[in-house]
């Protein structure tokens, strides 16, 4: 089982954090996450990962950044997590 999905990481300063869901430019599910680093300074992507796992309560191994659209978006892949897990963890997607 593994759990395939968007994130598009937003630098804001302070506490990192999941806000949600949101919409990419064509409309499809993006899950909204806050982190202090830039989004493309591998520290973003270490508190993007860590979020992620404490979250669906796999381990940081799991999570996997597969691809990067833009420096913001990033196509990630979890394995132990299905998209009922995301569910439950972040709410329904639009």
């Amino acid at each position: 089982m593994s759990l395939k999905l968007a994130v598009r990481v937003t630098p804001k300063g302070g506490r990192d954090a999941i806000d949600g869901w949101g919409a990419d430019e064509a409309g499809r599910p993006v899950l909204k996450v806050r982190v202090s680093a830039a989004p493309a300074d591998g520290a973003a992507n270490a508190a993007v990962v860590a979020l992620l796992a404490k979250a669906l309560k796999v381990p940081k191994s799991a999570v996997r950044i597969a691809a990067g659209e833009t420096a913001r978006i990033k196509r990630l892949e979890i394995d132990g997590a299905s998209e009922a897990d995301a569910a439950r963890a972040f709410g329904a997607p639009p």
